[in-house]
Order: C-alpha cells, then sequence, then structure tokens
C-alpha cells in the first residue's frame, strides 16, 4: 500500500539522532521501561499510532506500558480495544481521569513507583500551562526522572498554516513534540498499521459473509455527540441516492452496539445485499473489514479514524466544533465536509443555542458529490 503525502508543513518531528539511529536520550542510559500517558477513547488512540510505533522502533526492548482511561466498571481500557496483540504496548495502568481523591492519586503514585518507569512519554492533548506544571509535580513524586513530550510555553497555542486554512493535525503535533525521539513519520501509512492479526482478518470476513467478496461501501452514521450528529434523516436519504447511483455496491454498517437502531434507520432504503455490523464486530475487527471498503461514511468518529488508518478514503459530514485540520483522518485522500460559521471551534458537545448550525448546513447533495468524487476516481474505477 502507499504511503501517505508527506505533509512537509507540518511533519517536522525531527529530533536529534545520532549514530547507529539511537537518540541522545537512549545514550545517556539503558531505557528498560517506558510509560506512555495517553488519554481519551477510540478515535485519541488511532490519532497516536504513529507515536506508539516511534516509541516501539527507538525502545524495542523496553517494556512499555500505557498509563490511560478506563471506561467506567471496564476491565480494559479504550486503547486496548484499539491497540489489541500489535506489539505495540505490553500493558496498561488505570488513570482515573479528573481524580481529586487523595487514595486514588497515591495508589496511582505507588503503582508507577513500582513499574519504575525509566522514561515518560507524555502524549497528552492540549492543557493550559498550569495543568502541565501539575502534571510534571505529580510524575517527579511518583519517581519518574525523564519526560519526553510535555510542551512549553511555545507549544501551548495550535499551529496554523495560512496556505490551506488548516491547523496542525493532532498527530503530527505529538510527533512534534516527542521529537527528541526521531522522526515520527507521520505522513507514512505504515506508521499508522493497527498490525492487524490474520484471526481478526478471518474474522471480518465472516462477519461480511458473501459481501467480502463485492465492492464495498461502509457507513457508521453513529456518534456520541450531539454536536456531530448530522442525522438519522440526512444519512437515510444519502444512502438511498447511493444504492440508485452505486447498485454494484454492497454496504455494510459499523459502529457500537448503541448505534445499531439509527444504521437500520439509515439503511432501510438500500435494498440491495447489506450487513448492520454494529456491536457485532471489535474495534480491530471493524478495522479488518473497513480493508474491503471502497469509502468510508460518518461524522467525525472513532470508525473514521480507523478507516483512515488502513487508507481507506473517507467522505465525512465534520462537525465545526474543533478547529479544521487537527482531527481530519489522515491521509489527502479524503473528502471532508467542513462548513465553518462564526461559532466554529465551539468545543460543545451539545449544541442548543445555535442549533448545530454546522452541521445542519451540510446537505445530502455536498455528501453524494463527496462520495462521487471517490468512487469516481481512475483508481477504484479499475477495482
Amino acid at each position: 500500500m502507499e504511503s501517505f503525502a508527506t505533509r512537509k508543513r507540518f511533519d517536522s518531528a525531527r529530533g536529534p539522532i545520532r549514530s547507529h539511529g539511537r537518540t541522545s536520550l537512549s545514550l545517556e542510559a539503558p531505557i528498560r521501561r517506558v510509560l506512555i500517558y495517553r488519554l481519551g477513547s477510540l478515535g485519541d488512540t488511532v490519532v497516536a499510532l504513529p507515536c506508539f510505533h516511534l516509541i516501539a522502533r527507538t525502545f524495542p526492548n523496553a517494556e512499555r506500558f500505557l498509563l490511560t482511561n478506563f471506561p467506567v466498571n471496564a476491565k480494559a481500557p479504550a486503547s486496548a480495544a484499539v491497540l489489541g496483540d500489535s506489539g505495540l504496548i505490553q500493558g496498561y495502568m488505570r488513570y482515573t481521569v479528573g481524580t481529586r481523591r487523595i487514595g486514588e492519586l497515591l495508589r496511582l503514585v505507588w503503582e508507577i513507583r513500582r513499574f519504575k518507569p525509566d522514561l515518560l512519554v507524555y502524549l497528552m492533548d492540549l492543557r493550559p500551562e498550569s495543568y502541565i506544571r501539575r502534571y510534571r509535580m505529580f510524575f517527579r513524586l511518583a519517581g519518574v526522572r525523564k519526560i519526553v513530550g510535555m510542551p512549553g510555553a511555545e507549544d501551548l497555542q495550535r499551529r496554523f498554516d495560512p496556505a490551506t486554512g488548516r491547523y496542525e493535525p493532532e498527530a503530527f503535533r505529538l510527533g512534534r513534540l516527542i521529537g527528541e525521539l526521531g522522526d515520527v513519520k507521520a505522513g507514512e501509512l505504515a506508521n499508522w498499521s493497527l498490525q492487524l492479526t490474520a484471526a481478526e482478518r478471518q474474522a471480518a470476513i465472516a462477519a461480511l459473509g458473501a459481501l467480502s467478496e463485492s465492492r464495498l461501501i461502509v457507513c457508521g452514521p453513529g456518534t456520541k455527540m450531539q454536536a456531530k450528529d448530522w442525522g438519522q434523516d440526512n444519512w437515510r436519504a444519502l444512502l438511498a441516492r447511493l444504492h440508485a447511483e452505486y447498485p454494484e455496491h454492497g454496504l455494510a454498517l459499523v459502529g457500537g452496539q448503541e448505534d445499531a437502531e439509527i444504521s437500520e434507520y439509515a439503511a432501510q432504503e438500500w435494498t440491495g445485499r447489506k450487513v448492520n455490523l454494529c456491536g457485532r464486530i471489535a474495534p480491530r475487527e471493524t478495522a479488518a473489514v473497513l480493508e474491503h471498503a471502497d469509502v468510508f461514511l460518518g461524522p467525525d468518529s472513532g470508525p473514521m479514524h480507523l478507516a483512515a488508518s488502513v487508507g481507506v478514503p473517507c467522505a465525512i459530514a465534520f462537525s465545526a466544533h474543533g478547529l479544521p485540520g487537527v482531527w481530519f483522518p489522515t491521509g489527502q485522500q479524503h473528502q471532508i465536509v467542513y462548513h465553518q460559521p462564526e461559532c466554529f471551534n465551539c468545543g460543545l458537545e451539545t449544541c442548543i443555542v445555535m442549533e448545530k448550525k454546522c452541521m445542519r448546513s451540510i446537505t445530502v447533495d455536498e455528501m453524494e458529490q463527496a462520495v462521487g468524487r471517490i468512487l469516481k476516481r481512475p483508481a477504484l474505477a479499475q477495482y
């Protein structure tokens, strides 16, 4: 599979690599245990994949643990569903987001001290300077002496490219901050690999059934965030049009169990071959299903990032909840419909006052044309 076009404006995470490909950090002392700090859900984990790959390349013999949040009452974090048996991470530590409970903090300090990390790699989203100071103090208390990736004052604002009107992608920002470990190469598809197993790919084929042998459109219309919801009637109208225009394609619907109902509704007028896989397969198996797709359709979501990580072009109805470019799917092959009203970058999870102006302004026609620009490309015409 060909690599993504390198985004030279932002892919500048080149650190001081020394002889034999090792960094100055690795030359100081042996790094036997690495603790990586990254919170978030499926999408947050996927966009950090190039960093996980870089850490594994730089410290291939080190024990690599991820300090992350676990869903309530869950035995494993969301990141484990993404990283699986990839070998990028060997274990996890539980972090309770926002906790101020002394007992919980002391438990975590003790657990980190027991692990005795030689290095902490900080892979967090943008936080105020006061938070950065607090994190640094906490990890020092936990016995961590070497930290890579904590931003300085000059890194507390997102970088903007006036030539494109886009902001630095999150994956490139993270890679730049840990540049002393080496070149993250976030512009290359190989560094987004989930390293799917043969069993996961076989599970995907079994889930698709006969659809695994046909051209395929995959749609994931669900989202947990009201501000990113394009609306079930829009998805239904779009899929009806696409079925009429591309009758040779089958349809697979993906997402969590909570997305099964909206997916079923959206696909009601698709009378051809289809399968609703919401809640039936794991995230990594979903990625394996997406490997069969000509295109993925959806909002800004975890499945969108999974699709991009396996090189599948995406047509996305993208909310202006955030800055343009930061969370767009990686790669140049996508069609992003992003409208930028005066209230863009609101950060709201629920939009009431403006009634989701950014999403309401995206039309079914726009999304149909976006899909067409992908499916009618010469490369796909020879499929």
